[in-house]
């Protein structure tokens, strides 16, 4: 561990999530990611200045931008980390109490599962009520396609979506992260993630400055999405009306369809537990994305999927949350 030991860091991680339970968010003090992402805008406008248009060098204007891209990355992670290290020595030097504290504190900041739920639900709200103008609004703010003309099975999939993925970057990732290095190496991954979030895209504007960025996000993802789509499948063989055998069956037959290394995983995950079918077309202004189908067309989408969703999200953090204090006391019986 970073600064404690394993026992103690899990004890934080257990309260951490539990203040994720109860609190979510907070809108005072001012979120952490929200101060990350004023870093990298700031640091994006600063890097980008000057930037040379496309030319006949093509080449050696892309290799700039990736490097600009690669500074980017290096800074935001760097400063996250550093910052967050010293705020936690600073406050277990004035008091080891304190120092427990903060890094409860700063852990619940990198997970969001009451968060995810909240957003998810804001979503379902007006489905309920056959509200699809509202929907439609909500839903956009949770994904980056376009969702002005999405019917109700489009909106229940990109919610559906949304929600499988974020398993992994707001629960999972975090967790792992605190695991090994607490508050101050969670914060090094929310900052990343953050990253991915603002600069990892695939168009024009960021396909060279974005790449180091995603790149890095994808590494950052990768063990934790595969942890997440076993926790997803044990879930699931909890979870009425739930299957953990279509579950486990779609993340071997469909993850590795999706576009990106890690999300596939949750996706098809959380497709063949609940029995419908995610993917299809997306599109994002002019452009338009032909995700692969992922899980079984077992039945027509519909809004309880986003509840059904949300259960299982909640539902791997019970399983982690319950693995650690049974860990911890496993340990405690070991040495007494």
């Amino acid at each position: 561990m970073l600064l404690y030991t394993w026992q103690e860091t899990a004890w934080m991680i257990v309260a951490a999530i539990a203040v994720d339970w109860l609190v979510g968010d907070p809108r005072w003090p001012t979120h952490p990611v929200v101060l990350i992402g004023r870093l990298i805008a700031r640091l994006e406008a600063a890097l980008r200045r000057g930037e040379p248009a496309a030319s006949a060098e093509a080449g050696r204007v892309r290799a700039r931008v990736r490097l600009s891209g690669v500074a980017l990355t290096v800074l935001t992670v760097g400063a996250a980390f550093s910052v967050l290290l010293g705020v936690v020595l600073v406050c277990r030097w004035i008091h080891p109490w304190l120092g427990y504290a903060a890094n409860v504190w700063f852990i619940s900041t990198t997970i969001a599962v009451k968060g995810l739920k909240d957003a998810a639900m804001q979503v379902f709200r007006p489905l309920a009520e056959g509200d699809l103008p509202n929907a439609r609004k909500y839903v956009g703010y949770i994904v980056g396609r376009d969702t002005t003309k999405l019917d109700e099975p489009e909106i229940v999939r990109a919610t559906v979506e949304t929600v499988a993925e974020n398993t992994v970057d707001a629960f999972v990732s975090p967790v792992v992260f605190a695991l090994l290095g607490g508050a101050p190496l969670a914060m090094l991954y929310r900052a990343a993630n953050t990253l991915d979030s603002m600069v990892g895209y695939r168009n024009d504007k960021y396909r060279y400055f974005g790449w180091a960025s995603a790149r890095f996000d994808d590494v950052l993802n990768y063990v934790p999405a595969r942890l997440t789509g076993l926790f997803i499948v044990v879930v699931c063989c909890f979870g009425r009306g739930l299957s953990a055998v279509r579950a486990a069956k779609s993340i071997v037959a469909f993850a590795s369809l999706h576009p990106s290394p890690n999300s596939g995983i949750p996706e098809s995950a959380v497709a063949g537990a609940i029995g419908i079918e995610l993917g299809g077309l997306n599109r994002y202004g002019d452009v338009v994305s032909d995700r692969a189908r992922m899980g079984w067309p077992l039945r027509a989408k519909g809004r309880g999927d986003i509840v059904l969703a949300t259960r299982i999200c909640y539902g791997v953090s019970y399983l982690v949350a319950g693995g650690l204090l049974c860990a911890i006391a496993i340990a405690a019986a070991a040495a007494g």
